[in-house]
């Protein structure tokens, strides 16, 4: 028995059945898929033509034996095959773009402005009609993805390999590993926050049509610090701004409230960042406030930035920020109250957990760190790219000057 794809299965079965058969035919096939678009596209009809057979088979009105029947050819025609240059100047204005190889074209073009640019060029079609000769031609609505963030280090992989033997060294010896950065910043008010949650019907959200600085109520600056041995998350989340100060403010405020308990006792702690912003490679407000943590705690505080080009791939992206942008979703952060409620009750089946605390404090912008103070800083550099890597111990020891000296 000869095997027919589905869409040949239909062209056979509108070959026996007539216009309204037809159409009861293809309901019940939309019916049993649960799919009415996807059923009028493999057959080649309008979605109505299916909505109308769901109502006559709703209705039980069946094919009545006298009823008007169309001759072979009847109805109307595809515009495809009345029109001939259609497909062609469809094809030229929407100009595939991405791989060459792929099998799936896409269009960033609005149907409203095809239609347009198709009259202007003698083609009459109505935006459904579009939408479905566009389907059927393998075109398909996309929106911009994030990928591309430059250009790769030729050492990426072994900074990647280097990043890893230091975790597993510090695992090994249970020594705290965080993996940090600061979040994105969120404006306080009732502003629009992407993405949907259930409501009951009628309900809906209104929120304001624009979210000008002007008609907010503060901001939210969410620093994380994420510990990657126990999948716990601790947010300092600030009202000023993103700077080396309040990055290294929020890793000592974790470790004074949750750090130091979980690992009394231990010297050393890593670090694992990106190489820009805040907590950056060639920012000497971090390492300066670092030097300055360090001779707080105690602690031997290693830094691995992560290479250029990578910041997506730091843990605190996918196992920390992604799930609070989830947790919050749909939800305007109208103020600091919600944003801590919000940050605290996010979690997972994997067992995430995360602590927020406010901070009131101001970061101004601008601090300089001389080259005197950068000579001062205890501060050993890794052989492998050492401006990646490196290690600042606690100074212990004061000269006659005042100066402290590395210890």
């Amino acid at each position: 028995m000869e095997n027919f794809t589905l869409a040949e299965k239909y062209q056979q079965m509108q070959r026996i059945l007539n216009e309204k058969q037809w159409r009861q035919y293809l309901a019940l096939e939309a019916q049993a898929t649960g799919n009415i678009m996807e059923t009028a596209r493999t057959a080649g009809v309008a979605r109505n033509t299916i909505r109308r057979g769901l109502r006559e088979l709703a209705d039980g009105a069946g094919y009545e034996p006298g009823q008007r029947v169309r001759k072979l050819g009847g109805g109307g025609k595809f515009l495809r095959d009345t029109d001939l240059t259609l497909v062609a100047d469809l094809e030229a204005l929407v100009e595939p773009k991405g791989d060459p190889m792929s099998l799936l074209r896409w269009t960033t073009k609005s149907l409203a402005h095809l239609v347009s640019a198709l009259a202007a060029r003698g083609h009459q079609i109505k935006k459904t009609a579009l939408a479905a000769l566009l389907a059927s031609l393998d075109f398909s609505l996309k929106a911009n993805k994030k990928n591309i963030e430059g250009t790769s280090h030729i050492d990426r992989d072994a900074q990647f390999r280097h990043i890893k033997e230091a975790s597993e060294q510090f695992e090994r010896a249970g020594d705290p590993i965080v993996s940090v950065d600061c979040k994105k910043k969120e404006l306080l008010g009732n502003f629009k926050n992407n993405g949907e949650e259930w409501q009951g019907k009628g309900s809906n959200t209104v929120v304001n049509v624009y979210d000008f600085r002007s008609l907010a109520d503060g901001k939210a600056l969410p620093y994380g610090v994420y510990d990657t041995m126990r999948n716990a998350g601790f947010v300092n989340v600030g009202i000023d701004h993103d700077t080396a100060a309040f990055a290294v403010e929020s890793i000592r405020r974790w470790w004074q409230s949750i750090g130091m308990g979980l690992y009394g006792g231990k010297t050393k702690l890593l670090i694992a960042s990106d190489g820009g912003g805040s907590n950056g490679v060639r920012n000497r407000l971090w390492k300066r406030e670092l030097q300055q943590l360090a001779n707080e705690t105690g602690l031997a505080i290693t830094v691995t930035h992560l290479p250029p080009a990578t910041s997506k791939w730091n843990k605190i992206e996918h196992r920390l920020f992604s799930f609070i942008s989830i947790n919050w979703r749909g939800r305007p952060l109208t103020s600091m109250e919600t944003v801590i409620e919000l940050l605290n009750h996010t979690m997972t089946q994997e067992g995430l957990t995360v602590t927020a605390v406010v901070d009131q404090n101001s970061y101004p912008v601008g601090v300089k760190v001389s080259d005197e103070e950068m000579d001062r800083l205890n501060i050993e550099r890794d052989g492998f790219h050492p401006e990646w890597n490196y290690t600042i111990r606690p100074q212990s020891l004061t000269a006659s000057d005042g100066h402290v000296i590395s210890g």
